[in-house]
């Protein structure tokens, strides 16, 4: 009976921290696309950078990490579980990232040195999306993290293999894909619209409104409390190594901004949480409908309420750009053309609204970063990538 006992007390143990792992990872990723659309990147280059770079790592960081986590043996902890975590949270981001540029760079160079499918849109089109796919595929055969590989891929396609194919060939990839990504957004947001109002579900967390209402408080306390603990004090930490050499240090007023921007949760919050705790969409634990019920609350109050009062606060925030919206009657300024668009991957506002996706948005705003350095090891960056790299792999050299 004792040894009954311990047991149950160590299952119940087990699933303790596995539920508190996997909350903390769930709840880490953010969505800072409303943000994005509302921030000008002509007039405040260096916040539209820090919201956009915090947003790709904390979606990338929190897909590893739960892969890691989801890896861990927790019958078997040890005290050297931490370094497990690490060693297999490092192991994974840096060979899905290596997987995810190498075939990006593969795809590049048979787009520039062999004949097969050059100037023909629908042979370009198609090889690039098949190598994206084959970079995912790969990555989960590996037991890789498949969206962290792909990401990478799409970002080296898009700063090499880009400049190889046809002028047709970018228009149609880029639509195609801002479809597809715009088309998978909606869908996940409509699935968890229609889940929402499952009973079922409800009914199977078995927690009354009061107990729901405080775990939904305590959810979006720690996220405020935990986005201002890290935000505030990194930024003065930056201002202060920075030193003199930072033209444009980080004030309060942006600091602000950036920690409101990542307190919107979407998409990969909703589908860590669904892959964790749901088979097939259903689940029959109370304490696991309780964390689906109460990741889809809080999806939905950060999107609605927090990306409602994006805009006021941005414009409280940073007067200057109030004042562009009334000079410009709230559009960018501007041009839309296709050309213009893969020459400047950095999105207006209206261009940003249309796509309809922050993916694609971010894969060109990572290569908009690497072909205009700030700083000194980017401008080393661009003379090994000059030099080396765009000889072989294709792409405007810079001057």
């Amino acid at each position: 009976m004792r040894q009954c006992d311990v047991g149950s007390r160590d299952r119940k143990l087990i699933e303790f921290y596995t539920v508190k792992g996997a909350l903390g990872v769930i709840f880490s990723s953010t969505d800072t696309v409303c943000t994005l659309q509302v921030i000008s990147q002509d007039e405040t280059p260096r916040l539209y950078s820090l919201v956009f770079g915090e947003g790709v790592v904390n979606d990338a960081t929190s897909v590893v990490l739960f892969n890691a986590i989801k890896n861990i043996d927790i019958t078997r902890l040890k005290g050297g579980v931490v370094l497990k975590v690490i060693a297999d949270f490092l192991y994974l981001f840096a060979t899905s990232t290596i997987l995810g540029a190498t075939i990006g760079l593969s795809t590049a160079y048979v787009l520039r040195a062999l004949y097969f499918g050059r100037h023909s849109t629908d042979r370009e089109v198609a090889l690039m999306a098949l190598m994206a796919y084959l970079s995912y595929m790969l990555a989960e055969l590996l037991s890789l993290s498949g969206i962290l590989t792909v990401f990478f891929c799409g970002i080296v396609m898009s700063h090499y293999a880009w400049h190889n194919v046809t002028e047709s060939s970018r228009i149609t990839t880029r639509h195609i894909f801002a479809t597809l990504s715009f088309i998978a957004e909606t869908f996940i947001f409509l699935y968890v619209g229609m889940d929402a109002l499952d009973i079922d579900k409800w009914k199977t967390a078995k927690s009354g409104f009061k107990t729901s209402a405080g775990i939904f408080g305590i959810l979006i306390s720690l996220i405020l409390l935990g986005r201002a603990a890290f935000v505030f004090p990194l930024s003065i930490l930056s201002n202060s190594m920075s030193g003199n050499s930072e033209k444009a240090p980080i004030t309060f007023k942006h600091q602000v901004v950036i920690w409101w921007a990542g307190l919107m949760r979407g998409a990969v919050s909703i589908a860590l949480a669904y892959n964790q705790f749901t088979f097939s969409g259903v689940t029959l634990d109370p304490v696991h409908a309780t964390i689906i019920t109460s990741t889809i609350v809080v999806v939905f109050f950060t999107t609605l309420v927090f990306g409602f009062l994006t805009r006021p606060l941005i414009s409280a925030m940073l007067p200057h750009h109030r004042h562009q919206e009334e000079a410009t009657g709230g559009h960018s300024t501007g041009s839309n053309s296709p050309k213009d668009d893969f020459i400047l991957p950095f999105l207006s506002d209206e261009d940003a609204s249309a796509t309809g996706s922050g993916f694609m948005q971010a894969k060109r705003s990572i290569s908009m970063m690497l072909e205009r350095p700030v700083h000194t090891v980017h401008v080393h960056w661009r003379k090994f990538d000059d030099r080396f790299m765009r000889p072989i792999f294709g792409g405007p050299r810079s001057h």
